[in-house]
C-alpha cells in the first residue's frame, strides 16, 4: 500500500521556523522525483520546490527560495522541507508529491499557519 505521510506542520509567529517531514511507503523512493507543494484557502496549489532522486538537485519557487530548503533522505524514505522566516503568505496546507513521470503519489497534506 502507497502512502505519503506529511508531519511536522502547526502555528508559528512571523519570522519563526518549522520542518516538515514526508514519511514514505509501497514504492521505490529512490526511483521517484519528489515535490513540495502548498495551497492556501482560494488558491490553486502551487509548486514550492522539487528535488532531485539523488537529492543533488533542487529548485525552489522564487517566494521562499532563500527562506526554505528541501531535503530528502533515501536510506529513511523520508523528505523534508526547513522553512525558515516564515511569513504570514507562507499559510497554506503543504503536500508532498512523489512522481517517477507515470506515477505520481500525494500525500494528504500538512497545515502550516503563520500568524502574529
Amino acid at each position: 500500500q502507497v502512502q505519503l505521510v506529511e508531519s511536522g506542520g502547526g502555528s508559528v509567529e512571523p519570522g519563526g521556523s518549522l520542518t516538515l517531514s514526508c514519511a514514505a511507503s509501497g514504492f521505490i523512493f529512490r526511483d521517484y522525483v519528489l515535490s513540495w507543494y502548498r495551497q492556501a484557502p482560494g488558491k490553486e496549489r502551487e509548486l514550492v520546490a522539487h528535488i532531485g532522486y539523488s537529492g543533488d538537485e533542487m529548485n525552489y519557487a522564487d517566494s521562499v527560495r532563500d527562506r526554505f530548503a528541501i531535503s530528502r533522505d533515501n536510506s529513511k524514505n523520508e523528505m523534508y522541507l526547513e522553512m525558515y522566516s516564515l511569513r504570514p503568505e507562507d499559510t497554506a496546507a503543504y503536500y508532498c508529491e512523489a512522481t517517477n513521470g507515470y506515477t505520481t503519489y500525494w500525500g494528504q497534506g500538512t497545515q502550516v499557519t503563520v500568524s502574529s
